[in-house]
């Protein structure tokens, strides 16, 4: 695969908790440059990002970010305010206490709720593989499905683990066929993009996609 067709599957990523305007005005930048599919940032930058580029570019955010473990009604409302402000993606991180509690049908629900609340606009819904058993991982897919999300995404990228090849097939194999898949966390090279992608991920997240594909 041509890197020109590659970078169309990454969202272009910088979460971390020292970000600066600076550092948001490169990654958008890059992202107009490079046609990546999206920009994931923090939401507090949402708002001034759609207002200098508009339609220029796709943005995503992030909801419960990094934990995923607060109430759903505060989910409900970051997603609410996101849009508001322009965000047109939304990766919200499921509750893994519910997980690990057996309460999937807690887990369902939620994620339905957060897709009512974003309509046609995208939901990816970040498990966090690192922390979850196969059963517990089954179970996700099983919820992602059923919820109607439209990703199912490995990780936060600020867990314990990020994405590997062996969590992506069983995503494949224990999806619905219109349930996508992201792989995030630890992509590094130009061949694990490719693997990915050959694996079904329709979305890449990184901070990296530049230095891995004009650089190594």
């Amino acid at each position: 695969m041509k890197k020109e067709e590659l970078y169309h599957y990454v969202d272009h990523t910088a979460l971390k908790a020292f970000t600066t305007w600076e550092d948001i005005e490169k990654l958008c930048d890059e992202a107009i440059a490079y046609q990546m599919a999206s920009v994931c940032i923090p939401s507090c930058y949402i708002s001034r990002v759609h207002e200098k580029y508009g339609d220029k570019l796709n943005i995503c955010t992030v909801v419960g970010f990094p934990l995923g473990n607060c109430n759903t009604q505060s989910k409900v409302e970051e997603t609410r305010q996101a849009l508001i402000d322009g965000a047109s993606e939304i990766d919200m991180v499921i509750n893994i206490c519910d997980v690990k509690n057996r309460e999937y049908d807690k887990v369902e629900k939620e994620i339905a709720l957060l897709k009512e609340t974003v309509g046609d606009k995208i939901l990816k819904v970040i498990v966090e593989t690192c922390y979850l058993t196969e059963e517990e991982k089954v179970a996700m897919c099983h919820a992602v499905t059923n919820a109607k999300a439209d990703f199912i995404k490995t990780s936060t990228g600020f867990g314990t683990g990020g994405a590997t090849f062996a969590d992506v097939e069983l995503f494949a194999a224990n999806i619905g066929k219109d349930v996508k898949i992201k792989a995030a966390g630890g992509v590094r090279s130009r061949e694990d993009m490719e693997k990915y992608i050959a694996l079904g991920c329709s979305r890449i997240g990184t901070s990296s996609a530049i230095s891995i594909l004009e650089e190594q």
